[in-house]
This record gives structure tokens, C-alpha cells and sequence, in this order.
């Protein structure tokens, strides 16, 4: 993990301030709900952010909610937690993850976070250093961009592929990369795109880590949730080549974001995090910080044997039909072009011709007028650092899901233009 110039590549530069594709996606989905208007008698059809907990076709199995009761009945958990995580959580989670892995996990090199935003912040935060930049992906997640700017990091984005299904473009992370360069994140199965990489593809990740000398943060919050061509595969499976820190939580995988349990996973079977100080770093962080919830700690190992096998699979057969209904709805929508079917997670991202249309300046303009006529929420690709796309969930129940396109074809022919 050393620069040809034996100097540590664990430092960052300023960056300079928050821009559109930073903003938080759940305040910007507020601002184009403001533009509803409620006198049109159409209810709302949110497919704007990533939370189909409401929706009973998602819901978490009673089994993982009598072990959350249980546990609070069991006056075991009412004192605070170890900064690190309780024990039982820890352990939990490292054998959760090491079922897909070439080695084993320690309980050790796990850590308990306030669902994965928290990890985001705390790891960003370790590896704040003057002069120093981190590679994000574009389009990704705007948390890290937000998170970035308020620890000083700079922060430069490497290219997704559409045509060749969201994959990194390597040539470019080369181009992006110097001395000062410390990290790269993949979000995988991918928010916003909805992909789902290779294995090929993962392991060339894994080496152009290595080359440069820098780690990866593997963002798998969706981790699982793939229902195409490729089967999901950990990018800690990668470990051996280049040291990754893997952020994952229940949010996604059991739709139940307002559960708040996150970790931190080292995937290092070389050891360069404990040489470097970065590991040290985390837990010196953790001990001026709070720790998820002390009952969803204890139920956790509960949880998850409740929710293996027959839980999981009904909510990948649930996203495989509803992301089906949303790719063929699309490609019935001539503005809209969806350059790769969605595989994973829970979003698709689709490419806004604006020529087809008229009196739509771009893909805020869209949303937002989408949302007065139709009352229809749906993501504006700026908020994740590509204009004039559109994000969109399809983790909503079908009959919602196929009403919310119908209104958003609707509104597309009614603004199209004549000549087309």
C-alpha cells in the first residue's frame, strides 16, 4: 500500500462545496413532492426512493419480529453496547458473510453501525487526510459525495458504462487516480443502475486496486438481491489482492430501513489495514460515537435465521416480477431509453430524450411536472450525478407499479411532440 515515493497514499484534498448531485436523494425527492397537486384526485405513487417496507407483499416475517420482542422482554439488552457492536451481532454478521467467502471473517474484523449510513460517515471520516481524493462512481449514491465535502475529501468520479451494464470503466479509473488517491467505492448490486457485476469484472476491480495501491469500499447494502444473469458475488471474496472494507446493513436485504443496523466488515487476510493504522483508526472512532440499538444487536442472530431461505427468496421473486413489469413498461415510453434491463436491487436507470418532448427543459423540469399532473414521484438523474435521467423504483407493489408507469406514459404523450 506504498506510492513509488515510499510515501502512504492515505491522505485527502479539500473539497470545495456540496453541488446538485450531492444533495440528499430523500431531499429531493421532497422538493418534487412539493410540486403535487392534490385537487387532481390522483393518489400519489411514490417510485422515487428505495423503501417498499409499507408495501405487505415486503413485509419482514413475524418470526424476525417476535425475535426483536424477545429480545426486549429478555431485559438483556437495556445498557449500552460495546462501541464496536455486542458480541452476538458481530459474530452474527461474520457468519453471515463468510458462507460466500474463500477465508474466515472474525468476529474481530466486524463492526455494528447505525444501519450503513453511519459506516459511510465514520470510514470517510477515518480516512480524511489533507491532500488526499477518493474515487466515486457516476452515477452512485450522493451520500459519499455529501459525506466527502463535510470531511474535506476531494472527491473525483469515475464512469459508469451503460452499454456494457453499468460496468466501471477502468481506463478511466486510471486517468482519475495519483498518489494522493486512497480509496475507490463500487456499489454493488448497484444503486442507482440496478446491475449486478461479474466476477471477471470484479476481480479486474481487485487488481486495478492493486496497481494503484489503494483500497476498496465494496457499498452492499443490496447485497443478494440479483435476479438476472449474474449471482451476486462479495468483492471481499477479492480480499487477497487488494484490501476492501464491505458496508452492508439489514435495510434492503429485509426491508427494514427503520431498523438502523449497519456494519463495517474488514476483508484484509493480508493485514495492510492494521499496517497502515486504518483499522486502529476505525476503533479509536467508535469509541467517540453511539452504537446501533442494544435489542436489535441481541435479536440480529434470531433475525436471521428467521429470515433465511423461504423469507428471502419471496422478496427476490417479488423484485424479479415488478422490475420485469417496469423494464416493459419503459420500452413502451418512446422519451425514455433503458439501456440495460435491471438485475439487482431496486432501481432502474433510464436516459431522458428530451427531443421527443416539449416544454420539458430537463429532468428536474420532468419530475416536477410529472408530479403536479400525475402525482407520480420519480428521481431526477441529477441527484446522482447524471442530467436528464431519470432514477426509478420498482421495489412498490405490482398493481401500484403498473399504475405509476401508465400515468407516467400518459404524461409523456401529452407533452410529446407533434412531429415525432
Amino acid at each position: 500500500m506504498e506510492c513509488e515515493r515510499g510515501q502512504t497514499k492515505w491522505q485527502f484534498r479539500q473539497k470545495s462545496s456540496f453541488t446538485a448531485g450531492n444533495l440528499a436523494v430523500r431531499a429531493v425527492v421532497n422538493k418534487v413532492m412539493e410540486n403535487v397537486d392534490n385537487s387532481n384526485g390522483k393518489p400519489i405513487i411514490a417510485l422515487g426512493n428505495g423503501d417498499p417496507s409499507k408495501f405487505s407483499c415486503f413485509r419482514i416475517s413475524e418470526r424476525a419480529e417476535d425475535a426483536i420482542v424477545s429480545a426486549v422482554r429478555s431485559a438483556k439488552y437495556n445498557g449500552y453496547a460495546f462501541s464496536a457492536g455486542m458480541p452476538c451481532a458481530r459474530s452474527a454478521i461474520a457468519e453471515y458473510l463468510n458462507k460466500d467467502l474463500p477465508y474466515k471473517l472474525s468476529p474481530d474484523d466486524v463492526y455494528a453501525t447505525i444501519g450503513c449510513s453511519q459506516a459511510i460517515e465514520i470510514l470517510l471520516s477515518v480516512l480524511a487526510r489533507p491532500g488526499a481524493n477518493i474515487l466515486l462512481p457516476r452515477p452512485g449514491y450522493p451520500y459519499y459525495e455529501a459525506r466527502a465535502a463535510l470531511s474535506k475529501l476531494e472527491v473525483r468520479h469515475f464512469n459508469l458504462v451503460p452499454e456494457r451494464g453499468w460496468e466501471v470503466d477502468l481506463d478511466n479509473v486510471y486517468a482519475l487516480a495519483d498518489e494522493n488517491t486512497v480509496a475507490m467505492v463500487i456499489i454493488n448490486p448497484g444503486n442507482p443502475c440496478g446491475n449486478v457485476l461479474s466476477y471477471p469484472h470484479l476481480k479486474k476491480i481487485a487488481e486495478t486496486a492493486k496497481k494503484l495501491g489503494i483500497m476498496v469500499i465494496a457499498d452492499e447494502v443490496y447485497d443478494h438481491l440479483a435476479f438476472g444473469s449474474n449471482p451476486f458475488v462479495p468483492m471481499g471474496v477479492f480480499g487477497a489482492i487488494a484490501p476492501v472494507i464491505t458496508l452492508g446493513s439489514i435495510s434492503k436485504r429485509l426491508v427494514v430501513p427503520g431498523w438502523r443496523l449497519g456494519w463495517m466488515v474488514r476483508n484484509d487476510p493480508n493485514g495492510i489495514l492494521k499496517e497502515t493504522k486504518i483499522a486502529e483508526s476505525i476503533e479509536n472512532f467508535l469509541n467517540i460515537t453511539v452504537s446501533p440499538t442494544t435489542f436489535i444487536q441481541g435479536a440480529f442472530p434470531h433475525i436471521l435465521e428467521n429470515t433465511r431461505g423461504r423469507f428471502s427468496n419471496k422478496i427476490i421473486d417479488v423484485l424479479r416480477q415488478t422490475s420485469d413489469i417496469c423494464y416493459q413498461k419503459l420500452e413502451d415510453i418512446d422519451c425514455i431509453t433503458c439501456p440495460h434491463k435491471p438485475d439487482g436491487s431496486m432501481f432502474v436507470m433510464v436516459k431522458l430524450n428530451l427531443s421527443y418532448l416539449e416544454g420539458i427543459t430537463d429532468c428536474v423540469d420532468f419530475c416536477c411536472k410529472l408530479a403536479k399532473e400525475e402525482s407520480v414521484i420519480i428521481l431526477p438523474g441529477v441527484a446522482v450525478g447524471l442530467k436528464n435521467w431519470l432514477r426509478i423504483t420498482f421495489a412498490i407493489d405490482p398493481f401500484s407499479l403498473n399504475a405509476g408507469l401508465d400515468r407516467m406514459k400518459s404524461f409523456c404523450l401529452r407533452h410529446a411532440k407533434l412531429n415525432q
